[in-house]
């Protein structure tokens, strides 16, 4: 039968240690699932004034008189390579799924939610940014955007 000796426990003080790691893996998980959540729940709202992205993070909300809504319109990114995102500045980048702040192929920042590359709402503002959205029905949500902001 063997022997055993165990060694004398370390202090309390080597549990700090271990703190700060825990606190930085429950924000990743945070960022994670609300990341994850995004991939489902993304939208657009029209409000009175204001066209409102919802998302995971990355939202905002723009006042029509700052939308060039003249120039909104549905595009296939396939077809169209100067709007296409080329690099994520701060965002979500996976297979099916892109979110957050881009730059596109064209120098222009851009707030994208993408999931269908062939159906994409394209709405350009007169900030420093455009928008591109996946939209499930994207007619009908370029129509009533027109109709709101009184283009």
């Amino acid at each position: 039968m063997p022997s055993t000796y165990w060694i004398v426990p370390a202090t309390t003080r080597v549990l700090w240690f271990f703190i700060p790691i825990a606190i930085i893996m429950a924000g990743v998980l945070a960022l994670l699932a609300a990341g994850a959540a995004g991939t489902q729940r993304s939208r657009i709202e029209l409000h009175e004034d204001r066209l409102r992205v919802r998302g995971d993070l990355y939202g905002r909300a723009i006042a029509y008189d700052r939308l060039i809504i003249e120039n909104a319109r549905l595009v296939n990114l396939h077809g169209e390579p100067a709007l296409m995102p080329v690099s994520r500045r701060v965002g979500s980048g996976l297979p099916g799924y892109r979110a957050g702040w881009f730059r596109l192929r064209n120098g222009r920042k851009a707030l994208i939610y993408v999931t269908d590359m062939t159906r994409v709402l394209f709405i350009p503002t007169r900030e420093d940014y455009d928008i591109l959205f996946s939209a499930q029905q994207p007619d009908r949500l370029l129509e009533e955007l027109i109709d709101r902001a009184g283009a």
